[in-house]
């Protein structure tokens, strides 16, 4: 188990601030968050490449804090790979293997079965120049992972690959994690983090501002800021009252908002997922508590279907099928009625 227990860094102009999480032996850990947030410098700092001003990290129970980078078993992949470019594919491999006290029979045998895995037996040969954007990124992989470390450190290793490349890296990093190799990969795509996460880390200007499985995370956000990163748009500041037994949320107009859980909470923020807001041209009857009159501002096409802007008051995203927003006959400027229940309204308290 890696264990980051309240590590600082200084650096000109920004800081890394009591940062504290763990990843269990195995794991598939996401540092997830914008440019600029801290995710590499994070990253280089359990590398060892940035000092520690404060904290202690401990690996399998031991304090690693001042320990020398070769001797941290751990590996670690940069965004832009730094591959050695004046040696072959094999030597690049080798490089790490180098002061092992390994005979030369060994070393061959931990390279060939290395590179079997990640699928470049056929480039050892090769010089890095030759190579193609998704083999650099293999023959990093490979030079990481022949030190055999404990924890495989991953700095946006998906960014500079085209869609086919990508699911097919991404494949690649689920298969060597199912290995029983322990990853903390850094990315700033969402989707990537679902797609690849046992546990999450979303961080923020220098701090770790929510963690969890992706299910906790992005079902239940901690803040406004973890919503939106997170592609949530139906997040609302709200105060709430207490009507006829019922909870009501009003976001910040006359707007009531039926909410399916109680709570003695004056103010907080509700949370309404696109998917779960039903589109209709006409009112009718239905077991949601919440239906609302509005107008469409928008629809565009997205992965899912349709996203369509609707102005009740508030501005919600639904999402839809195509074929529904067809025979909704949608466009812009047309009335359309909204329905949601109010157990769908998550209530977020601050």
């Amino acid at each position: 188990m890696l264990e980051l227990r309240n590590i600082t860094c200084d650096f000109p102009g920004f800081s890394l601030t009591e940062i504290s999480f763990s990843v269990g032996d195995g794991e598939y850990f996401i540092l997830l968050g914008e440019s600029g947030a801290g995710k590499s410098l994070l990253l280089e700092a359990i590398a060892g490449l940035n000092p520690v001003k404060s904290g202690v990290l401990l690996l399998n129970g031991k304090n690693i804090t001042s320990e020398k980078i070769q001797q941290r078993g751990i590996g670690l992949v940069f965004q832009d790979q730094a591959v050695f470019p004046h040696l072959s594919v094999k030597e690049n491999i080798a490089y790490p293997l180098k002061g092992k006290h390994l005979s030369t029979s060994e070393k061959n045998r931990i390279i060939e079965e290395t590179a079997i895995l990640l699928q470049i037996s056929g480039l050892l040969d090769r010089r890095p120049e030759t190579l193609s954007g998704g083999e650099l990124q293999r023959v990093a992989l490979a030079r990481a992972l022949v030190q055999k470390p404990k924890v495989l450190l991953l700095d946006e290793p998906l960014s500079a690959t085209d869609s086919k490349l990508r699911s097919e890296l991404r494949s690649l990093l689920r298969q060597i994690n199912r290995m029983g190799q322990t990853i903390i990969h850094v990315t700033h795509d969402f989707d990537e983090a679902v797609s690849l996460a046992d546990h999450i880390a979303i961080m923020h200007l220098g701090h770790i501002v929510q963690s969890g499985t992706p299910r906790e995370v992005f079902g239940n956000p901690a803040n406004e800021f973890v919503a939106h990163f997170a592609g949530i748009r139906n997040f609302f500041k709200v105060s709430i009252t207490l009507q006829d037994g019922k909870c009501i949320a009003f976001p910040e107009n006359d707007l009531a908002i039926s909410i399916g859980e109680s709570t003695d909470d004056k103010s907080g923020y509700i949370l309404i997922r696109n998917e779960d807001i039903l589109l209709s041209q006409a009112a009718f009857e239905s077991s949601a508590l919440n239906n609302f009159e509005g107008i469409v501002l928008d629809l565009y096409p997205s992965r899912a279907g349709m996203d369509v802007v609707v102005d009740i008051g508030i501005v919600l995203h639904a999402q839809i099928s195509r074929e529904s927003a067809e025979k909704l006959e949608l466009a812009p400027s047309r009335k359309v009625w909204t329905h949601f229940k109010a157990s769908s309204v998550k209530l977020i308290s601050t």
